[in-house]
């Protein structure tokens, strides 16, 4: 007999916003599926964690129908299976030059410096998998009257340092898919929305960033992971039931 624990589908899990995310619905007794190119990463554990992994490149788009299902098979196992209440879309790169430029000290790849396999690889990644799996699971989301959330960025509403180009325009374009899927999904009970994170305290924050806190945030502060995670929480339950095709932005003020 199938579980009745609403499950979560979540593309890059290991770290950061990822990271806390699984451990804020896992906290609230939701079953965690997670999808990403590594293998399960033991530095973000949980129970099941390893089992409810699945290893796949979303960079792969002529092999979604194979990804799709593998996740379908893990959502259907009798015993911890359980209704797809919600798909988060949090997976994205954002390539950087090998060297800063010359005389900025950025890493950030501009239109002159980005290849076109760079574009290619950035939205099939940040842009592509989001509307690729929304569309392959969308009679499990239906089934279950679930929710799909779409991590976006305030790169995708401004120039950011740090943020190159086909990442910048890959979270925009994103912003718009979700309004496309908010409209699509909406008669069928789906609601679709979207967060534009600013400046989160993860890992992978750029030498500057203290610069952009103290310039640019009106809070002068980082934001934290479990900041964003409550945030995508409550997209994805009861508590938000008529916002439909919104782009939060949670960044302290730096849209300002």
């Amino acid at each position: 007999m199938a579980s009745t624990k609403k499950t979560l589908l979540l593309t890059g899990a290991s770290r950061g916003i990822g990271h806390a995310t699984v451990k804020h619905f896992h906290a609230a007794e939701w079953r965690v599926v997670t999808v990403s190119r590594q293998p399960f990463d033991k530095i973000c554990p949980w129970p099941q964690g390893e089992k409810d992994h699945i290893q796949a490149d979303l960079n792969d788009v002529d092999h979604y129908d194979e990804i799709i299902e593998r996740i379908r098979a893990k959502l259907n196992e009798p015993v911890s299976g359980g209704q797809l209440a919600a798909l988060v879309n949090n997976a994205g790169i954002s390539p950087k030059l090998p060297q800063p430029l010359a005389g900025t000290g950025s890493p950030r790849m501009g239109v002159l410096d980005t290849a076109l396999t760079t574009w290619q690889n950035v939205f099939n990644v940040n842009l592509y998998s989001s509307a690729l799996l929304a569309r392959g699971l969308f009679d499990e989301l239906k089934a279950a009257q679930g929710s799909v959330v779409n991590v976006t960025s305030i790169a995708g509403s401004k120039v950011h340092p740090f943020a190159g180009v086909a990442y910048a325009t890959s979270k925009a374009a994103l912003a718009a898919l979700t309004r496309e899927m908010a409209h699509d999904f909406g008669p069928h009970g789906v609601r679709c929305n979207a967060i534009a994170p600013g400046e989160i305290d993860t890992s992978i924050l750029s030498p500057g960033t203290a610069d952009i806190v103290e310039r640019e945030i009106p809070m002068k502060r980082l934001g934290k992971p479990s900041e964003v995670a409550q945030l995508i929480y409550f997209l994805c339950t009861s508590q938000s039931s008529y916002v439909n095709g919104a782009e939060i932005h949670v960044n302290g003020g730096e849209h300002v």
